[in-house]
């Protein structure tokens, strides 16, 4: 492969619009006006199918992370169309964006966002209640999720008590407890040593194996090498939409 990079079709020929669980349809985010304009998305396209296990990737300032904002739901597109499981959620006001991401949507972040006072049950049962799940299912849904990243036996822990590690695996389970149909990953191992790593790349990996769509922004090759596809962004636009972990060793290298 070659160090200059050329654009490629972001949507593939295969993709079947009955299994998409994202879609961004001509896609721009501009930030300033007239001579401060900055096009940080240009006319992007992209579809990730539902059980894809997706890593997004790109230099510094190549639109990745604006990229990540709107797929959240934290931000929304200049123009264009975004669908999430069929839904048109690009013009929509904040209160229907902020119902979507809490119904839809799991977040995990590099900083872990845990309430201090909080046990690690509580912080998992946190999303519930603004979700309106019934209080006598939050205990029971929540333990289910801790013990699925391996803490059945630090359920009362505040997060003082735990390791980053740890610490990630309960941020893991509160994305995970109100069952999203997608789980966003912004940079998770990027507070983690290597070992921690593995660890919390397992836990997705895992998760990926029971069906949940699992789309992370990386700068680590060795972390996005452990998905199953790379979307590699540069200056606004998705260059390469479906590289292979062999395929992005051969790009980061030359």
């Amino acid at each position: 492969m070659s160090n200059t990079l050329t654009i490629t079709d972001s949507i593939s020929p295969n993709s079947d619009p009955k299994l998409e669980i994202i879609r961004l349809e001509n896609i721009s985010k501009v930030y300033g006006m007239g001579e401060t304009e900055v096009k940080a998305l240009n006319d992007i396209n992209l579809a990730i199918n539902e059980g894809e296990y997706c890593a997004i990737m790109g230099p510094s300032g190549s639109g990745k992370s604006t990229a990540m904002n709107i797929i959240g739901c934290l931000d929304r597109p200049s123009s264009g169309n975004y669908y999430l499981d069929n839904l048109n959620v690009a013009k929509m006001n904040d209160e229907d964006l902020a119902h979507i991401r809490n119904k839809k949507l799991g977040f995990v972040f590099q900083q872990f966002h845990l309430l201090s006072q909080l046990t690690a049950l509580e912080n998992v049962m946190l999303p519930m209640v603004y979700a309106g799940v019934k209080p006598s299912e939050r205990k029971e849904r929540a333990t289910e999720a801790l013990i699925k990243v391996g803490l059945e036996k630090r359920l009362n822990n505040k997060p003082t008590q735990l390791s980053g590690g740890q610490q990630q695996r309960v941020a893991i389970a509160r994305a995970i407890v109100n069952r999203p149909v997608v789980l966003l990953a912004d940079e998770p191992t990027g507070a983690l040593d290597s070992r921690t790593t593995q660890e919390v790349l397992d836990i997705f990996g895992e998760l990926n194996s029971t069906g949940i769509t699992v789309v992370m922004v990386t700068h680590e090759t060795e972390v996005a090498s452990q998905t199953k596809r790379i979307v590699w962004f540069r200056d606004g636009q998705v260059v390469h939409s479906h590289l292979t972990p062999e395929e992005l060793h051969q790009l980061v290298v030359v």
